[in-house]
């Protein structure tokens, strides 16, 4: 979700929808989600598809949102969370937004189908697919 709001082409009516939720009233991430993100961020840059100063700058951006990272991330991956991903057919990274939601008692955002699928069949509400 969060690429979506900074890698060019990406976004779309219902993503920026959350990212005013998140403006207002911040998110909750797993512990992997910086990596990832500045991960896919340098990949785009290696790719073309973005300069160094845009991925600059769409991590100030992201950094400058009430983003909480969770600190739990990692001592849940090897239970709870390979259990979910095993669960549901989701990668172990996947399955640690899945945790953290079933944790915290929070919708999740995403627009990975089968993350939400498994969102849903766990009862945690989607924002960002129709």
């Amino acid at each position: 979700m969060a690429l979506a709001w900074v890698l060019p082409g990406e976004g779309r009516a219902r993503t920026e929808l959350v990212l005013q939720q998140v403006t207002s009233a911040g998110a909750l991430v797993p512990g992997l989600w910086p990596l990832e993100v500045a991960n896919v961020l340098l990949m785009a840059e290696r790719r073309r598809r973005l300069t160094q100063a845009q991925r600059v700058r769409a991590l100030t951006a992201l950094g400058s949102l009430s983003i909480a990272i969770d600190p739990e991330t990692a001592v849940r991956a090897w239970a709870q969370t390979v259990m979910l991903a095993e669960a549901h057919g989701l990668t172990v990274y996947d399955a640690a937004y899945l945790e953290l939601a079933l944790r915290a008692g929070l919708p999740l955002a995403t627009l990975d189908e089968a993350l939400a699928r498994a969102s849903r069949t766990t009862g945690i509400a989607v924002l960002g697919l129709a």
